[in-house]
């Protein structure tokens, strides 16, 4: 059958039982076949939920309503000269014909399949970690002595990536702006040397809101790709369908939601994802952060119920945010009028999934942020002091110390990480209510 990873959405795709590999004959009049070629022109649902519900779902071997876990590292073919076949590119993944794991494997793919519905994009490649799909996106899209503006508030990962690794071993550099300061971002493109404009949907870990469609035009008209990182708002924002070229992930953030895995993902075209898989000069293909088989299968029975769990992330932390203003706090949460982007953020958002499971605490000192932090975990059992997000249970870290500590303090201030800034990623364990009240018994300690 075939294995085709990009998204048919114009109408329903078959339901697909895996089957015999095929012979190495011509299939342009199988119908599989044809559900590959015609989806290169899908057009997207508009609602992530009715994406995924639109691809074909696979069936498990013997007709389980799961799919089969293809673990084995290398495959087999019928004829000598259907190899050849494969490694010069006339059969490969879209009619059913795997060489070895680390260029394609079917559960893997499946899972592309699922991210490439949510994301909207016409394909999507899977890896084994986040940065692993960050950097080999920069690297497939950057060349030696190429440039790339990028915002200045960013994961500190991605920032040590963009400040320290890339100038070093790729002579690629890179200016970093405030991102909603388009005049700046206009200046700081290059015309024919920079190559990427690099941006989070909603930055971490002070959740300032970028404006997709716009930063889109402007890096467009000037040749330039646009990259979103959109790990903080699955489901509630589609920065393909704003115009941003290529989406990445930390899958092990909120599609995994389990705190359990490491994940990542590349969503784009499907020119793209051939290109860092061609087996001469794809970054992926080459630098190997092959996602296992198994970790595939887990995360592609936890996508189903993603809006779901968006949903209850977004409603618990709107409520917390409001509440805790309330209390006289500075919060930073999207869905408050009080946010310097929220009718930016109202207008982007996909319906009905809220703005986002995180919130961020101002405590002007470190030394408040960990008091507070610690009444929060040890007195009142309201969260964990850990690092990530996107957890059923509310994660708290304060930022400048730990998620964005390769900043340096100019960097820092630059972004406007304040000391005593904690980034919370709000849970869903437990009622409202409870969650609540333990979040007041912590504060009225303070």
């Amino acid at each position: 059958m075939a294995a085709a990873h990009f998204v048919e959405t114009t109408e329903p795709q078959p339901l697909v039982f895996s089957g015999e590999k095929r012979n190495d004959r011509d299939d342009d009049d199988d119908g599989d076949a044809m559900v590959a070629k015609k989806s290169a022109l899908a057009v997207c649902e508009v609602d992530p939920a009715a994406a995924l519900a639109s691809i074909r779902h696979e069936f498990g071997e013997h007709g389980g309503v799961n799919m089969s876990i293809e673990a084995s590292a290398t495959f087999t073919v019928m004829e000598p000269d259907t190899m050849r076949r494969m490694f010069a590119g006339e059969l490969g993944p879209d009619n059913d014909f795997f060489v070895y794991s680390r260029h394609f494997n079917p559960t893997v793919l499946n899972l592309s399949r699922q991210m490439a519905a949510l994301e909207g994009t016409q394909a999507a490649y899977c890896t084994s970690s986040g940065m692993s799909a960050i950097s080999s996106v920069m690297l497939q899209l950057c060349s030696s002595g190429g440039h790339v503006v990028a915002s200045n508030t960013l994961y500190g990962g991605t920032h040590a990536l963009l400040t320290h690794f890339l100038p070093r071993t790729c002579n690629i550099t890179t200016s970093f702006v405030d991102i909603t300061d388009h005049g700046a971002v206009a200046d700081a493109i290059v015309e024919g040397r920079t190559q990427v404009l690099y941006f989070e949907s909603v930055a971490n870990p002070t959740l300032t809101v970028a404006d997709i469609p716009e930063l889109s035009r402007m890096a467009h008209e000037k040749g330039v790709t646009v990259v979103v990182d959109n790990t903080f708002a699955p489901m509630v924002l589609s920065p393909a369908k704003l115009g941003a070229d290529v989406v990445v992930h930390s899958i092990s953030k909120f599609i995994s939601g389990g705190a359990d895995i490491i994940a990542g993902a590349v969503c784009g075209s499907e020119k793209l994802v051939k290109g860092m898989m061609d087996l001469r000069g794809g970054s992926l293909m080459l630098l190997g952060p092959t996602m296992n088989a198994k970790v595939a299968f887990e995360l592609s029975e936890r996508i189903p119920h993603l809006g779901l769990r968006m949903r209850e992330h977004s409603r618990r932390a709107h409520v917390y945010a409001e509440r805790m203003r309330e209390l006289g706090m500075k919060v930073i949460y999207p869905g408050l009028e009080t946010h310097p982007q929220h009718k930016l953020a109202k207008g982007m958002v996909n319906k009905d999934y809220g703005y986002g499971g995180l919130l961020s605490i101002d405590m002007e000192t470190e030394e408040k942020a960990n008091k507070l932090m610690t009444y929060l975990q040890n007195a009142t059992q309201f969260g964990f002091m850990a690092v990530s997000l996107g957890y059923y249970e509310t994660l708290m870290s304060c930022s400048g110390s730990s998620t964005s500590s390769e900043l340096d303090p100019s960097q820092k201030a630059a972004a406007g990480i304040s000391p005593g800034l904690i980034r919370m990623s709000v849970g869903y364990v437990g009622t409202l209510e409870q969650k609540w009240s333990q979040f007041v018994k912590a504060f009225l300690r303070m």
